[in-house]
């Protein structure tokens, strides 16, 4: 006689049904994010041009790439840019967010108006700032004309190009601007009547108060913006080399960024092995700056669940 068939067990079922609702994400980042992953690992250590199939080459990519000087410019020119936007964003954005956390009720209005502009397409960012940075008729050289200020070159001077970028990139803060109003607006009102009870000034509170209860999310934006200063591409893209015919060569050396350069490798010269060995080079800069982060936030990061 054939032994009964034993029931799943409810934890059983929550399993499978877990599952289930997880395949759809689990084949995706399989084919959209592992696969490719795989894929252009093994393409770093081949010779490949898309039109002929890939050729191994063992670690000539990975030689070229410590040989090739321009590898070494893009890479000072996007640390540069990081090291210039970061601190900035971060510091006008805790800025912006305590005038809008004593505003009140127009707080709200004001949020929707930062955000705005994060909404904005990279692309046309490019070409409004490349208007607006002009060195004859722009708006931001005019502005500083009215106080007899002679406009630097913004896109044509290499020692005003990166500048120029970091203040283009200062107009998307609207993001971390919300993170951190959402934070200030979670400090416990009673933090700050103790400290006044105890005498401590405007400062003092800020300092030994707002700053540990928000320090979790100056944490976030600070991994968040590094990643994306050192993935900085479209917006520069789009004001320096879309129309290659009138950049001359130093103003390209200046605004070449680290993605930029792989995106040249890929899709205009088709060295797709070799941006693949790119590719991977800043997937592990990424990777040692955050883990970096990650060990020094022990140090500054307040945490209200590890309070005893």
């Amino acid at each position: 006689m054939a032994a009964p068939r034993r029931r799943p067990t409810l934890a059983r079922r929550e399993a499978r049904w877990g599952v289930l609702f997880l395949a759809p994400w689990l084949v995706g980042f399989l084919v959209f994010y592992a696969g490719p992953m795989v894929a252009s690992l093994w393409l770093s250590f081949t010779d490949y041009d898309i039109v002929n199939p890939p050729r191994f080459v063992g670690l000539d990519n990975y030689r070229q790439m410590l040989a090739d000087p321009m590898v070494a410019r893009s890479l000072r020119n996007t640390v540069y840019y990081t090291v210039l936007h970061v601190p900035l964003t971060m510091a006008i954005s805790l800025g912006l967010a305590l005038l809008l956390n004593r505003v009140g009720r127009l707080s709200g209005f004001f949020r929707t108006v930062f955000y705005l502009p994060v909404m904005t397409p990279a692309v046309a960012v490019g070409i409004l700032f490349l208007l607006l940075l002009n060195t004859q008729d722009g708006l931001v050289n005019g502005f500083l004309g009215w106080f007899g200020i002679d406009g630097p070159s913004w896109t044509t001077d290499p020692a005003w190009v990166m500048p120029g970028i970091v203040l283009m990139s200062l107009w998307s803060l609207g993001s971390t601007v919300v993170i951190y109003l959402a934070a200030l607006q979670n400090v416990p009102r009673e933090l700050h009547e103790a400290a006044t009870v105890d005498g401590a000034g405007s400062w003092q509170r800020f300092r030994s108060v707002t700053l540990p209860m928000i320090s979790g999310a100056l944490f976030f934006t600070l991994i968040v913006n590094t990643i994306a200063a050192l993935q900085m591409f479209t917006e520069v893209y789009t004001m320096f080399f879309g129309n290659q015919s009138t950049q001359q060569r130093f103003d390209a050396d200046a605004s070449t960024f680290y993605v930029i350069y792989l995106f040249q490798q890929a899709f205009q010269f088709l060295h797709m092995g070799f941006a693949s060995a790119l590719a991977w080079l800043l997937f592990l800069v990424i990777l040692v700056i955050t883990v970096v982060q990650l060990r020094l936030s022990k140090r500054w990061v307040y945490y209200e669940s590890e309070e005893s």
